[in-house]
């Protein structure tokens, strides 16, 4: 092997051993260490003892060695050797090279590379790369082997949510120490009356009347814990249906888990399936526009004669509107229907005008009721009948009826009065009927009864005195 080594252009103090005295001093401080001469051949080498799985290399002396290297590391290997015997390569950088053996064997080495003194042999001082090849593939192999546990447990998760989903059985699954919803499938979410994102995380006492948190719970453990199978009755708080829970307690990793299961429970009065078959065939077959919304007039359902009476085209364009724009008179109309059904439970006929989304207006009939379940207030019902045939069938009938005793009023004055004083004599004996019907149906509400009449309060009260109503508070004289 040559032993001798171009000196650098450093400054040495002291004394060093010389050159042909550090041959062992390599051979123990590397794993491996390879010389070349100026065509490639391997005219040495030294595999430090300490490292039996480079085995013996012996064979590879008197051979290019570039032959032992793989095919990416050739050109690597024959760029730097170049820099180096040309002098462009003045610092010692450590270089990776994959080794092969007979095709069989593969293993890294990292050399550093020296150019012997006086030759243009080079001298590669190795050290063996295979326990951190070997750490790293077991690393690699770690994480594939976590990246298929993780997409197993993600297709455990995904068959889960779709069983969940697909189950018709309103079911949800709780924490038992807090007593919050982990889990629920839309069949529960639309049994209590909401949503699915609303319900997750919150507490399951709060989808219930009248429940607190840490007894509906025990009850609900005592429930899962009882030999025999029990279930609790309940009262959903946003539709008022009555629920019966099935609780039972099962283990999942190690940490116990709520699973009720759900059943709505009819009342005892309640009509058969026949009837509530007949009553929704009677709802889409009816040519009574019918409504149905909740307490603030917002509609939540509405059957096909609305549509067609107010020139829509599917239910979502009217859905969570409120019933209050399809009528001429707006929020006054759906105002006063709201208040008198709320005070009386149901209200017999109620006259206004419906507007459809294209301008067209027909006159209506309206009758209000409350609906009502067990439990809670579930909104108003509208039954909505046009009557602008009616009104065609009897043109001469004003829109106004006037009193027989104010027209004989009025007819008396003819002969004694002009056209014009006739006119405003008639004028105000409409205006004052108008104006005491208005007061009636708001229910002597003057503020409602200017906004129906298009007049300011200040104004409503002017001509509520000048017809002597002030004091009757709308009430007929």
């Amino acid at each position: 092997m040559t032993r001798y080594l171009r000196a650098s252009e450093r400054f040495f103090a002291g004394v060093l051993p010389e050159p042909e005295h550090i041959d062992h001093l390599i051979e123990q401080t590397s794993d491996m260490a390879v010389a070349v001469d100026a065509e490639g051949v391997v005219i040495g080498i030294s595999v430090n003892p300490d490292c039996p799985s480079l085995g013996r290399l012996d064979h590879w002396v008197g051979r290019v060695f570039s032959d032992f290297l793989t095919d990416e590391c050739k050109p690597k290997f024959a760029e730097r050797a170049a820099k180096l015997r040309a002098g462009s390569e003045p610092t010692v950088r450590p270089m990776e090279l994959n080794h092969v053996d007979n095709a069989r064997w593969e293993f890294p080495i990292r050399y550093t590379m020296h150019l012997a003194r006086d030759s243009d042999a080079i001298l590669l001082v190795g050290r063996d790369l295979q326990p951190f090849a070997e750490i790293q593939q077991r690393l690699l192999t770690e994480q594939s082997a976590r990246e298929r546990d993780l997409q197993k447990v993600r297709s455990a998760e995904t068959h889960f949510r779709i069983v969940l989903e697909a189950s018709d059985t309103p079911m949800v699954l709780l924490d038992p120490d807090a007593g919050r919803i982990t889990d629920i499938n839309t069949a529960a979410a639309d049994l209590l009356g909401c949503t699915t994102d609303l319900l997750y995380s919150s507490a399951f006492s709060q989808a219930f009347e009248g429940r607190r948190q840490q007894e509906f719970m025990d009850a609900i453990s005592a429930a899962a814990s009882a030999d025999e199978r029990k279930s609790i009755e309940v009262v959903s708080r946003r539709n008022g249906r009555l629920v019966k829970l099935c609780p039972e307690f099962f283990r999942a990793s190690g940490a116990l888990v709520l699973l009720c299961r759900l059943h709505h429970m009819e009342d005892k009065d309640a009509a058969g399936p026949e009837f509530s078959r007949t009553l929704a065939s009677l709802y889409f077959a009816s040519t009574d526009a019918i409504v149905l919304t909740d307490s603030k007039g917002n509609i939540r359902e509405a059957n096909e004669a609305f549509l067609v009476m107010t020139d829509t085209a599917q239910l979502r364009d009217v859905k969570d509107r409120p019933l209050g724009d399809f009528l001429v008179r707006g929020g006054v109309d759906l105002k006063l229907m709201l208040e008198n059904t709320s005070k009386n439970g149901r209200m017999r006929s109620y006259t206004a005008q419906i507007k459809s989304i294209v301008g067209n207006r027909a006159t209506v009939d309206i009758a209000t009721a409350q609906l009502r379940q067990r439990g809670g207030d579930l909104g108003v019902g509208f039954v909505i009948r046009d009557v602008t045939q009616t009104e065609v069938a009897s043109p001469g009938e004003p829109g106004v009826m006037v009193s027989d005793d104010a027209m004989k009023h009025v007819m008396d004055l003819v002969g004694t009065a002009s056209l014009k004083e006739l006119v405003s004599a008639t004028s105000d004996v409409i205006e004052k009927m108008c104006i005491e019907t208005a007061v009636q149906l708001t229910g002597n509400n003057r503020v409602a009864a200017a906004e129906m009449l298009g007049l300011s309060r200040q104004s409503l009260y002017v001509k509520l005195r000048k017809h002597g109503l002030l004091k009757s508070g709308g009430e007929h004289e």
